[in-house]
């Protein structure tokens, strides 16, 4: 005899007692971003897929826990982890996202812009399905945007590209650069030769 759910099913037909289990295809060619949670937010929940390089996935009706130590480009897919501040100290981090999070990924479309963080000195992108996107930036595909990041990250560690120009301040020449780069579409020898 099972225990009737309040849907007056028994306990192991209840729908609400059956865990949630996306098909495994539904990841494929995706981008996310997750945000970093401590662990209570996945005490309750159990294992539902254990992968090959170590990672654990948690499945719920509204998204995916998912505890790994790594992060970015995965086989088909680009999973970023957004950090807590402060930063957790250990090696394997929680990311939450909603099934809503999940963005087509491949390599031919226009889906990606780029977001600079001028105090953290930092430079991520984003995709275009994304709700805060504002239409303002330069869509690129992975290829370029990819080109576009590394330039900014030199923009942002180096100095040596600073003494061709003339400058008072150079986190304002910086922040000049890095927003030719972001929201238009010269490269960065044009923007150069214009300043």
């Amino acid at each position: 005899m099972f225990a009737l759910c309040s849907f007056g099913h028994s306990d192991y037909l209840c729908p609400m007692k059956q865990l949630f289990r996306p098909s495994p295809n539904s990841f494929k060619n995706t981008f996310c971003v997750f945000q970093e949670v401590l662990s209570d937010k996945i005490e309750d929940l159990k294992v539902q897929y254990d992968s090959k390089s170590g990672s654990k996935y948690f499945y719920t009706k509204v998204g995916m826990y998912r505890l790994s130590n790594h992060w970015g480009r995965l086989a088909n897919s680009k999973w970023r982890l957004e950090p807590m501040e402060p930063e957790t100290d250990s090696k394997f981090k929680i990311g939450y996202a909603s099934w809503d999070s999940f963005y087509p990924d491949n390599s031919e479309e226009e889906l990606y812009y780029l977001e600079a963080n001028y105090t953290q000195k930092t430079v991520n992108y984003q995709h275009k399905n994304n709700p805060n996107y504002d239409t303002k930036a330069i869509l690129r595909t992975s290829f370029e945007t990819t080109k576009k990041i590394k330039q900014i990250r030199n923009l942002f560690n180096l100095t040596s590209w600073a003494k061709y120009f003339e400058y008072n301040d150079i986190e304002d020449l910086r922040k000049v650069l890095i927003e030719q780069l972001i929201y238009t579409n010269k490269t960065l020898d044009e923007i150069k030769r214009t300043l």
